[in-house]
């Protein structure tokens, strides 16, 4: 298929020409919107649980869960877990959220490398999933557990147990630890987990550290789980499987020094890297499922119980960021497009365009693509300093003000996000769908309604103005 042409395609030139012929744009207070296609959500998680239904063996549990913190919007998680797709929360908001958002527990994981005690204790009383990160959280859990099962203190565990007293865990407590296999980074290094010095997890080849995990898990027999993630943006395929293959060799291991399976789960973490360069989506789930299995036969025999944890690469082709130009000038003899998209919207673009650099495509003051040839020009936002730039010296038909410049692949970690710089307002977030038939086919869907002026007043300490004077 030519992807210039896909479906998704036509879907979204439709969305943005409905968009502001419906006026999503059309108040000055909000000349900026989120789209993310609804259809794309779907057939993303379709494909992620087709991937892994194609390697998995009969009957063997595989649970998916969406990284909340690739699109912390509640309506966002109730639609993907309406596909079959739970959620995994790294902070107290956004276990919130996905309680918020009807996210069973029982398919719910919790993620963080700095849990405090309420956190840990609040999972196991609803019968949340929890990864522990490091010795002495799993000190804390043994206080926590106390009198329920689990292991009576941590011998050989570094670190003081936090305060807490014991908790009563919901049926059939899921704890786990997690462990970095130290395989070394991808191209963009602030992404990177699996270095030598990341602070996720129990670095493997520490001296005694695996020792210690292997103990750690005949100590404690309600320690059934474990858990990696070495991807992310950047990071090579082959790497990715080899973390895997590295945490299921150490599963393997617990079990034979334990004599039973205790680990009877792993969560192999999400990151598959995502495409930015055109409406392909690549590499595929089902690219990443295949190599798994190639590289890691015994993943997939049924033996063990199955989590993931992708964000970026189930909705970043699902989003587009719409922006009105306010004014179209020139500097250097070069052409600006002063648009309402920068770095409060964008902000790992703008501060770091060689990692994360995204497609704009110039559509007119209707709404409809510009065809006219290309022009180099800069696509700044309306931050006040002088790198607040999309792009830099992008070949696209020229813009003029009140045109629209469409940010795309920005369904994941952009307008879910934003960054609060100059007290810009939100913007809006609406989902959109397509209704054959009709006189108006494209209808949204509101996501997060925009953020007013008086809510950012608000928000900045409004109530409490007088006290410092």
């Amino acid at each position: 298929m030519d992807h210039a042409h896909s479906p998704s395609t036509h879907r979204r030139d439709r969305a943005i020409r409905a968009a502001v012929a419906q006026g999503l744009l059309a108040d000055d207070q909000q000349p900026l919107v989120g789209l993310l296609d609804v259809a794309a959500v779907r057939e993303s998680a379709a494909a992620l649980r087709t991937a892994f239904d194609e390697v998995t063996a009969d009957g063997q549990e595989v649970l998916h869960s969406f990284a909340v913190k690739a699109a912390s919007l509640v309506p966002v998680l109730r639609l993907l877990s309406e596909c079959g797709i739970g959620a995994e929360v790294a902070s107290p908001g956004e276990l919130a959220l996905a309680r918020a958002a009807g996210v069973p527990a029982a398919h719910t994981v919790l993620d963080s490398p700095a849990k405090t005690t309420a956190e840990l204790s609040e999972a196991l009383a609803l019968g949340v999933a929890l990864n522990a990160d490091n010795p002495q959280e799993l000190s804390r859990l043994d206080t926590l557990l106390a009198g329920t099962g689990g292991a009576d203190g941590a011998a050989g565990t570094p670190g003081t147990p936090g305060p807490g007293a014991p908790v009563t865990p919901a049926a059939g407590i899921r704890v786990g630890l997690r462990v970095n296999p130290q395989l070394g980074g991808g191209t963009i290094d602030a992404m990177s987990t699996a270095t030598a010095t990341s602070k996720f997890g129990v670095a493997l080849g520490d001296e005694g550290a695996r020792a210690w995990v292997v103990q750690a898990y005949r100590d404690r027999p309600w320690l059934t789980r474990l858990h990696c993630h070495v991807g992310s943006q950047g990071m090579a395929l082959d790497l990715m499987a080899a973390g895997v293959r590295a945490t299921y060799e150490l599963a393997e291991e617990i079990n034979a020094a334990v004599g039973r399976q205790q680990v009877t789960t792993l969560d192999i973490g999400g990151g598959l890297p995502v495409n930015f360069a055109s409406d392909e989506t690549t590499p595929a789930f089902a690219d990443y499922a295949r190599l798994l299995a190639r590289t890691v036969p015994g993943l997939f025999d049924g033996r063990y119980g199955l989590v993931t944890e992708f964000g970026r690469s189930l909705l970043a082709k699902a989003g587009t960021v719409l922006a009105r130009v306010e004014y179209a000038k020139t500097a250097g003899g070069r052409p600006i497009a002063v648009t309402h998209a920068g770095a409060q919207i964008a902000v790992r673009t703008v501060f770091a365009p060689e990692s994360w650099p995204l497609r704009v495509h110039a559509y007119d003051s209707g709404g409809r693509p510009k065809t006219t040839a290309p022009v180099a020009q800069d696509i700044a936002g309306p931050c006040c300093f002088a790198g607040d730039l999309v792009a830099r010296d992008r070949k696209l038909p020229l813009l003029a003000a009140g045109d629209h410049a469409a940010l795309l692949d920005t369904g994941a970690y952009y307008f879910s996000n934003p960054f609060g710089y100059n007290s810009l307002p939100r913007p809006g977030v609406y989902g959109y769908t397509e209704a054959e038939g009709t006189d108006d086919p494209i209808r949204f869907h509101p996501v997060r309604d925009p953020q007013t002026l008086d809510d950012i007043v608000t928000e900045s300490g409004a109530a409490h103005r007088d006290t410092l004077v």
